[in-house]
């Protein structure tokens, strides 16, 4: 039976716990499990660890696991919790600095029945392993309303007003191929600890444990590989806004360069017949003003034209 308590300097009543979950433990609680199992409970450093050797080990018949877990649900900051595991043939105990609906799940789980420390570690990997699948679900599915913005029919033609939201994808883009980072490392680690376990544990983990375990790094393989193909989406939805960008850019560059070329002939008869020469026949024309004003329409409407006649405006 699961319950919820303090953890205080009872040995008695320790040493009959299967499964215990410290959740920012303090001194009194460290030292408490401590004397209970004569396991070291591992310090907030020791969590943080990035080598293999450092998150993976054995010590006094125990396995010592770390992994830097995405406790967090889909509209949460999705900020790595290092997470601990010590896992002996008497005892499980799990080690983190924040509450996490994972746990939870487990503990609801298994607060009916007997049960053994393996047990309870392998119903958190395969807990663990949905929960990091859900979070996959639902980035493809943000990635899904990217990719609609971004390849919808009416983009080229409203490239002005569509810049700026496209600039805001490429940041969510970006945000998500950085989750997907720690997800990716997430799962590594899982797989890992799923494969140690199974490796040292052998000798004391129910072989039905060690199936279940074969079948979290399995499940472990297929997320590794739907991540990649994720990855790969996002470059490809980064590559597209950037193009798409650039084209707006290019075509207001275009305009801008057509708009100067044509305006060159009207300038430079304006120029002609702002010099002000005594010996110009123009200037004593009846019609001479509206002469020079029609000839500056036309020079203007000439280089347009053609223009459209190639196809570039």
């Amino acid at each position: 039976m699961l319950s919820t308590l303090p953890i205080v300097a009872d040995s008695k009543f320790l040493s009959n716990a299967v499964w215990i979950d410290l959740v920012n433990p303090s001194s009194t609680e460290i030292a408490a499990f401590e004397t209970a199992f004569e396991f070291r409970v591992p310090n907030q450093d020791e969590l943080s660890e990035i080598e293999t050797t450092s998150r993976l080990r054995v010590e006094h018949n125990a396995l010592y696991m770390t992994a830097p877990l995405i406790l967090a649900t889909d509209d949460e900051p999705w900020i790595p919790a290092p997470t601990g595991f010590v896992l002996s043939k008497t005892v499980l105990l799990t080690v983190r600095a924040t509450g996490s609906a994972v746990f939870d799940a487990v503990r609801k789980e298994l607060s009916d029945e007997r049960f053994e420390p393996a047990r309870a570690y392998v119903c958190i990997l395969e807990e663990l392993v949905d929960h990091m699948a859900d979070l996959l679900e639902a980035t493809s599915r943000d990635l899904d309303e990217a990719s609609h913005v971004i390849f919808r029919h009416d983009n080229l033609r409203r490239l002005s007003r569509e810049t700026a939201l496209l600039r805001q994808l490429l940041l969510r883009t970006g945000r998500t191929s950085e989750r997907m980072a720690r997800i990716n490392y997430a799962l590594v680690c899982l797989d890992r600890m799923a494969k140690f376990t199974t490796d040292r544990g052998r000798e004391w983990v129910a072989q039905n444990q060690v199936s279940r375990l074969q079948s979290i790094s399995a499940d472990i393989a297929s997320l590794l590989q739907y991540t990649e193909g994720v990855v790969n989406r996002i470059q490809l939805l980064q590559d597209a806004a950037t193009g798409i960008i650039n084209v707006a850019q290019n075509e207001v560059m275009k305009i801008l360069t057509v708009a100067s070329v044509a305006g060159i002939p009207p300038v430079l008869i304006a120029g002609i017949y702002g010099m002000n020469f005594k010996n110009m026949p123009e200037l004593n024309w009846a019609w001479g003003y509206l002469f020079a004003l029609a000839l500056i329409v036309v020079t203007t409407i000439i280089p347009l034209l053609w223009f459209k006649w190639k196809d570039w405006i």
